[in-house]
């Protein structure tokens, strides 16, 4: 497989970190990967970090065009065979659901026409809140996919559903979807 434009979008939940490694992973698979990270998300990890890893800028606002006139986010969106959203919070799920695009990954979301692919990482309450299933089945319906969240010990100190997919399953899930 020739390697692909990934979007991943990175959102504010403490699975955070794990998106380093998920990173780290799709540029060894030869993939170009755009991370945008939202604002809660620099809370649990650097955008040094991921620039590093994907060798690529971070966007993290929608005021950050610096490459030209063309806005970054449409060219993100416009180039993106898939878009991936590892961890997606409770919010995040919330505002692709009802379409805001008050953030640069909501934007992103809105103008793009690849795959999505959500990974869901979040308080198990909060996952099982029927906002969160609602809106779910709102994004499945447009043709969303959803990996996980599995099961364990959450951050939060509680056991059950929640957290992050294995990488190497998201891995093995961004791979099926690109083929």
């Amino acid at each position: 497989m020739d390697g692909k434009n990934i979007v991943l979008g990175v959102s504010g939940s403490i699975a955070a970190y794990k998106s380093a490694d998920l990173v780290s992973q799709l540029v060894k698979l030869g993939h170009e990967v755009h991370v945008v990270m939202t604002r809660d998300a620099q809370e649990f990890i650097t955008p040094l970090t991921l620039q590093v890893l994907s060798k690529q800028p971070v966007t993290s606002s929608l005021y950050d065009e610096k490459e030209s006139w063309h806005p970054g986010h449409i060219d993100l969106a416009d180039n993106a065979d898939l878009l991936v959203v590892a961890p997606a919070t409770a919010n995040v799920v919330a505002k692709f659901a009802n379409g805001l695009a008050d953030d640069a990954l909501g934007a992103i979301h809105l103008a793009a026409l690849c795959p999505l692919l959500m990974a869901p990482a979040m308080n198990g309450k909060m996952w099982q809140h029927p906002a969160t299933q609602e809106n779910v089945e709102k994004l499945k319906a447009r043709g969303a996919g959803f990996i996980g969240p599995e099961e364990g010990m959450l951050a939060c100190g509680y056991e059950g559903v929640g957290r992050l997919w294995p990488v190497e399953g998201i891995v093995e899930k961004i791979q099926e979807i690109l083929r």
